[in-house]
């Protein structure tokens, strides 16, 4: 999910969505001033920049760093395939935006978010706030999938509908909407990309050693990590400045501030909102309600994102890459599926990914069935999910807790890249904990 290509109003440029499939919004931002510059130039460069990467500077310009030799195909490699072979496989009904199914579902999660709370407060028991904590952010997260799903502009085919069920959905979980929906466009945009990536990418080796200590824990404790959200929404992620809060952040072209700003404005009502129950109910009520929920909300969501990019089910290395080894196709099809268990439903298919990031304009409710009309051309290139054992998923647990133990930091040269551990990691950990606590 885990931090895409999600169209601006502003109708400035055409969006990478509306070259490679049907019902996708406007324009993308480019993640630089280079390819602001390059825009302005003429559409025929617009259309180059596209599906182009940033070019990387002179001292990454290096051969591409190969995988150990396994008797595993190398999936590293260009596939055989066209995005375009993919997208004639999918039936064209998978593209078809209803609204109504849409609502539905958005209703259905308000309806289950308002009868768990009135059930909770009303029995108001020692025993029963747990649970409730843990279904209720479990239901905060279903409704950022639909915040999300609006800010790919595949909840309906009305923008206007789009960015308001958007700015709603998420600002009543303490998300800015459009500020998140651009940062997150640039995610889709860049995805595999090491230096353009906007969320949940790897540092390079220099980056990690000029890290603060408190910073490595931060990002690569497990489950310390799983907190990062909301930290990452004020102040991104390492080696990048700025705001999702802040209009005049580099995330955001000029056009877009407006955007910003009405996100906020929404924030600032859910805020007011939010501390007029505290008046009326009483704080402890509302830790109980709102506090604790939306930090089960907040793991639920890194901890789902963290897993789309990282952690195979086997010892095979996820590739990240930079310079002319990185495609839009090749970035999209690093990312992993997974299987929630009866979570799957409930976060509306959230875990069927690789499609999802190649086509992040397809309904969510469609994502299953276009997946599997692809699976036949992507062959050995469809990492196949897991099952989880029971309704709970946690074989996934070991997924997770695996790659933060070993996944630290990538190497500052090659073009093809992969995560490598710092041996020194856990012993500089127990070193920093024990100082703490002195």
């Amino acid at each position: 999910m885990c931090t895409g290509f999600l169209p601006l109003q502003t109708g400035l440029r055409p969006s990478l969505c509306t070259l490679l499939g049907p019902r996708v919004g406007r324009q993308q931002r480019p993640a630089s001033a280079v390819h602001r510059r390059s825009q302005r130039a003429g559409s025929s460069v617009i259309s180059n920049i596209a599906t182009a990467p940033l070019p990387p500077p002179a001292d990454l310009q290096r051969p591409a760093r190969q995988q150990p030799e396994t008797d595993k195909p190398d999936l590293s490699q260009a596939p055989p395939f066209t995005l375009t072979d993919l997208k004639r496989a999918i039936p064209q009904h998978c593209w078809e935006k209803n609204t109504f199914k849409s609502v539905s579902y958005l209703v259905k999660d308000v309806a289950i978010v308002t009868g768990l709370a009135v059930a909770a407060y009303s029995a108001n028991t020692w025993w029963a706030w747990p649970l409730y904590w843990l279904a209720q952010g479990t239901m905060f997260w279903a409704l950022f999938v639909v915040g999300h799903d609006c800010g790919h502009q595949s909840f309906s085919n009305s923008r206007k509908l789009n960015d308001f069920v958007g700015n709603i959905t998420h600002s009543s979980i303490l998300v800015p909407y459009h500020g998140w929906r651009v940062s997150h466009r640039t995610h889709h945009q860049h995805h595999g990309h090491v230096e353009n990536d906007e969320s949940w990418h790897p540092v390079s080796k220099k980056l990690y050693d000029s890290m603060d200590p408190m910073a490595r824990i931060g990002r690569l404790t497990f489950p310390i990590s799983m907190l990062a959200f909301p930290f990452y929404l004020k102040s991104r992620s390492p080696g990048k400045t700025g705001s999702h809060y802040d209009p005049s952040c580099d995330l955001f072209v000029p056009a877009e501030a407006p955007l910003v700003e009405t996100s906020n404005r929404f924030m600032l009502g859910m805020v007011t909102l939010l501390a007029g129950f505290t008046v009326a109910l009483g704080p402890l009520a509302m830790f109980n309600l709102y506090f604790m929920p939306y930090w089960i909300n907040v793991m639920w969501l890194d901890a789902v994102t963290y897993l789309h990019h990282h952690g195979p089910e086997d010892e095979e290395k996820i590739p990240w890459y930079r310079g002319e080894e990185w495609s839009y196709l090749r970035g999209g099809l690093s990312t992993i599926d997974r299987d929630y268990g009866i979570f799957n439903k409930i976060h509306h298919d959230i875990g069927t990914h690789v499609l999802h990031h190649l086509f992040p304009q397809m309904p969510h409710y469609n994502l299953e069935e276009a997946t599997e009309a692809i699976k036949p051309i992507m062959k050995e290139y469809y990492r196949v999910p897991e099952k989880s054992k029971g309704p709970i998923p946690f074989h996934l647990w070991g997924h997770i807790s695996k790659s933060f133990q070993q996944d630290h930091f990538v190497a500052d040269q090659g073009d093809i890249v992969f995560y490598e551990k710092d041996p020194e990691f856990a012993a500089n950990l127990k070193a920093s904990q024990k100082k703490a606590s002195a």
